[in-house]
């Protein structure tokens, strides 16, 4: 079977789905954007060899978060800035949840229910890292975002690298040896408690959205009822085990922050009216296995996970907050004795990065290895 790109499923079906199912202008821009992406629409950059004229030409990328062919280069720059502010010591891998209850109403109100996860994540790692009983320190963490299961089924959870130890009150290091310092199910409740917290004010306040399965919850004995299930339930926290060093830490950064729902390696092909993906098979214990679906389902599916403008999925806190990471991370390496590590990649042009990054030599042509002369080509539109 040949090889299958998002954008021949958007071509072979997304016509029959735009005549049932309405875009949201997200949507309708990102599938915009993934269907130019890499072809003359976007433009080109041109390169011609002074010696043998041999043309190269590069198709630009759409750069939007939500296209699978995009963002090579970007997420490498970010991984390599940011392991600038890694440290050689344990990290914690925690993954903030919420109840299958709550999906229709989240959906419904992306933007300010999502913001609700990072900031209980945040208030619940905060008042207890600072908690004398557990570690009486001031921690870092980043938070990212990712709202799909592995069959891209709607499913709105928080990843967070959790920095293995902080900085106390008079500025010492302090941490557990490389353990875990707060209870699973402490977290638990805490978490719960902010997040029902901030959704109820947000009820009270009328800032709530109620379409598709969730417009039952317009009705006030519905929501209160939906509240008391809420409260009862017990709501899933968990840590997976600990990274052992820098490295780990920074090929995390590289598989986790810039996922999307579902990449092109994923999609195996077209049969008929369906598209068959790989997808883990938790009752076979995780393992890889195809799937197969009606194309607009496909569609459907992956167009859930398109997220609000401007909306910042990737969020750092604590000691990597922006404000003061720059001195604090000074701080905390000399106290553990680690070195920093320095970009290679800051202030280099792009082709001196992709000589860096890939080892290919942009300003020589490949059949005879003199120099060659780019230029830029416009396309019809630029989309993003």
């Amino acid at each position: 079977m040949a090889d299958v790109t998002i954008q021949d499923v958007f071509e072979r079906f997304l016509p029959e789905y735009a005549e049932t199912k309405n875009f949201s202008d997200r949507q309708y821009l990102a599938v915009k954007c993934i269907q130019a992406c890499r072809t003359a629409e976007m433009g080109a950059h041109v390169s011609e060899c002074d010696s043998c004229h041999t043309k190269y030409i590069h198709y630009n990328s759409c750069k939007n978060r939500h296209c699978p062919m995009c963002q090579g280069m970007e997420v490498d720059e970010w991984i390599d800035i940011q392991q600038e502010n890694v440290l050689n010591t344990t990290y914690f891998h925690t993954v903030f949840t919420v109840p299958e209850e709550l999906y229709p109403l989240i959906y419904s109100n992306q933007k300010p229910l999502y913001d609700a996860l990072y900031h209980a994540a945040n208030q619940t790692l905060t008042e207890l890292s600072v908690d004398k009983k557990y570690l009486g320190a001031r921690i870092g963490y980043i938070c990212v975002l990712h709202t799909w299961g592995s069959r891209m089924n709607y499913h709105p959870h928080l990843h967070t690298i959790v920095l293995g130890g902080g900085l106390d009150e008079k500025n010492h290091w302090q941490d557990k040896n490389g353990k875990l310092f707060f209870p699973v199910k402490v977290m638990s409740a805490v978490f719960k408690k902010y997040y029902l917290e901030e959704l109820k004010t947000l009820w009270e306040n009328g800032k709530l959205e109620y379409h598709g399965s969730a417009e039952h919850l317009k009705n006030h004995y519905e929501f209160k009822a939906l509240l008391d299930i809420l409260f009862k339930k017990e709501w899933i926290v968990y840590t997976k085990e600990a990274f052992n060093g820098a490295q780990s830490v920074i090929n995390y950064l590289g598989r986790y922050t810039h996922r999307i729902a579902i990449s092109n390696r994923r999609i195996d092909g077209i049969d008929g009216d369906k598209v068959i993906y790989k997808a883990k098979d938790y009752k076979n214990g995780g393992k890889m296995a195809p799937v197969s679906v009606e194309g607009t389902e496909f569609i459907r599916m992956f167009l859930m996970h398109v997220l609000p403008k401007g909306f910042v999925r990737i969020r750092h806190y604590g000691l990597l907050a922006c404000r003061c990471k720059r001195d604090k991370m000074t701080l905390c390496r000399n106290l553990l004795g680690c070195e920093q590590y320095i970009s290679k990649l800051r202030g280099k042009t792009v082709a001196e990065k992709i000589l860096i990054l890939y080892k290919h030599d942009i300003t020589k042509c490949k059949c005879c290895g003199e120099p060659v002369r780019s230029y830029k080509v416009d396309g019809r539109y630029m989309l993003c």
